[in-house]
């Protein structure tokens, strides 16, 4: 019992049929035993539906002969159909009364479960199907040659039906491999040692196999008088604009057409070489516009191809081509920061990025040449730490590149190094009385417009000076520090109306947002406080 291709349907009845025979290789318990019920009760089932829609196939051939005036070559048609629906009817009715004999023999269903009352019963099915040994009087032999003569009748109108649907072991490729099966002959190999329920689930598969062919016959027969043809039951208007958007002043141009489409047909469809979804007949095209060569005006021409696929009556796949040509306009980036059109060197310079065509889909990611960039809090919020004297920012969403801005990289402007005492800026100017200040601070103040822009990285420290007490030309004491306050007390307890205190700044290091730090340059006055 094999076959060329198969339908879902079919395919699951094959599954369920290997489920049996793996069955009957086990020990039978009264589980196994209510599954082979379960099995059969499932493939009568479907044997039902398969009989019912073969029966519509039928009526479905002499409506189309019908409608094309009953020309004598398409009623020969029709009467080659209803010939093989009468001896499908023969064969399932035959399998039907072996059924009818091997539920005698299970003595009915119990009313209560619905089980069989004597499930087991492999005398019983030896008996009726196989015979005594040797004399081949069973009933499985009849059925052998029944069904064979069934597939050689349906051979003339369906050459993909198998010579033989009943084979014995050494024929049938299931076991044709396995030493012990392939002795069996067809009746022995699917009746002997078999329980009444694993019979009639057999006896249910084979039914199925007869319903399958039958069903490719009758739609072979029914391609031959256009039983198939496609009917447009569903016609509507469409329309194809050049443009949905128009200037003022400029004509709209579009086309309005009739289309039409079938139920009884399932096209598909692909887009660029991707399949894409179809509800009632119509393909679904959805896909990303990626960005293009813009022109003068930002607009990118671009084509996208689909076919449209689908099987005609006399078999063969039919396929139409389409190509359309639509526009991509080039998102428009808005890009907001105290320093839009340059950045500073080694600064975590903060922008804000939006591309409001874009709506609700706008999902940026960011990447950049010359800098290092990480995305801030919230959508289209990007850090740009420049490492280099030009900056590329390039902005995609969703994988699709947006755009391209380019930045200027400008150095830090250098801070201002002010010494203090009593927390206030030194007068050089004026000097300050003997002995002096007890103590001195030294700060960096930075400029005053990048403090504001990047408060974060406007951060310096005094790190490496020598504060010197000066007595006329010559140094009376030397101080050093590494902080940005130093104690000035040795130098007020030698300290002289006259004297000067000087400070010569070795180093001025700033830290930025990320925790680094490194020296820069600074703007340092001689500083020469003279003590009065």
């Amino acid at each position: 019992m094999a076959g060329g291709k198969e339908s879902p349907r079919q395919k699951l009845i094959g599954m369920m049929y290997l489920v049996l025979t793996a069955m009957l290789a086990l020990n039978v318990s009264s589980a196994i035993l209510l599954k082979f019920q379960f099995i059969d009760d499932s493939l009568t089932t479907v044997n039902a539906k398969t009989n019912q829609d073969n029966s519509g196939t039928l009526r479905g051939i002499k409506a189309a002969v019908s409608e094309s005036g009953n020309r004598a070559q398409d009623t020969r048609v029709v009467q080659n159909a209803e010939a093989v629906r009468k001896e499908t009817a023969e064969i399932t009715a035959y399998i039907h009364g072996l059924r009818a004999e091997l539920e005698k023999l299970a003595e009915g269903r119990d009313a209560t479960t619905g089980a069989y009352k004597n499930p087991e019963n492999q005398t019983g099915v030896a008996q009726l199907m196989v015979g005594e040994a040797g004399n081949k009087k069973g009933k499985g032999y009849e059925l052998q040659q029944k069904l064979n003569e069934y597939s050689k009748f349906l051979n003339q109108y369906n050459t993909n039906v198998p010579a033989k649907l009943a084979q014995d072991g050494d024929q049938d490729p299931r076991v044709k491999n396995n030493k012990e099966q392939r002795k069996k002959d067809f009746a022995q190999l699917n009746f002997s040692e078999t329980p009444i329920v694993a019979a009639l689930a057999t006896l249910a598969q084979m039914e199925s196999e007869v319903l399958k062919y039958e069903a490719e016959t009758l739609s072979q027969l029914a391609q031959k008088v256009g039983a198939d043809i496609i009917k447009f039951e569903n016609i509507f208007a469409m329309a194809s604009a050049e443009s949905k958007t128009v200037a003022a002043g400029t004509k709209y141009k579009a086309e309005m057409f009739l289309a039409a489409s079938s139920d009884a047909i399932s096209p598909t469809m692909t887009v660029n070489g991707s399949t894409v979804p179809v509800k009632n007949g119509r393909g679904q095209i959805e896909f990303t516009a990626s960005a293009g060569d813009y022109d003068a005006e930002g607009n990118a021409k671009k084509t996208w191809k689909g076919t449209v696929r689908f099987r005609q009556a006399n078999g063969q796949d039919t396929t139409f081509n389409v190509t359309q040509e639509y526009v991509v306009a080039k998102p428009v980036m808005q890009i907001q920061s105290a320093t839009v059109n340059s950045l500073y060197y080694e600064c975590a310079n903060e922008l804000s990025v939006q591309v409001p065509a874009l709506g609700a889909l706008y999902d940026p990611t960011f990447s950049a040449s010359g800098a290092v960039v990480s995305k801030g809090p919230k959508k289209g919020d990007v850090s740009i730490y420049p490492t280099g004297r030009v900056v590329k920012l390039n902005v995609s969403s969703n994988g699709n590149l947006i755009g391209s801005q380019e930045f200027t990289v400008k150095a830090v402007p250098m801070p201002q190094v002010v010494a203090y005492a009593n927390g206030q800026p030194i007068d050089v100017k004026r000097g300050m009385p003997a002995p002096g200040p007890r103590v001195l601070e030294m700060r960096a103040i930075p400029d005053k417009s990048f403090a504001e822009m990047l408060p974060k990285e406007a951060q310096y420290r005094v790190t490496d000076y020598t504060v010197y007490l000066v007595r006329g030309t010559r140094p009376v004491l030397t101080l050093e520090s590494n902080q940005p306050t130093i104690n000035l007390t040795r130098i007020a307890e030698l300290a002289r109306p006259g004297d000067r205190i000087a400070v010569e700044v070795k180093e001025v290091r700033r830290r930025d947002s990320r925790g680094n730090t490194k020296p820069v340059g600074a703007n340092v006055q001689d500083l020469n406080l003279q003590l009065n």
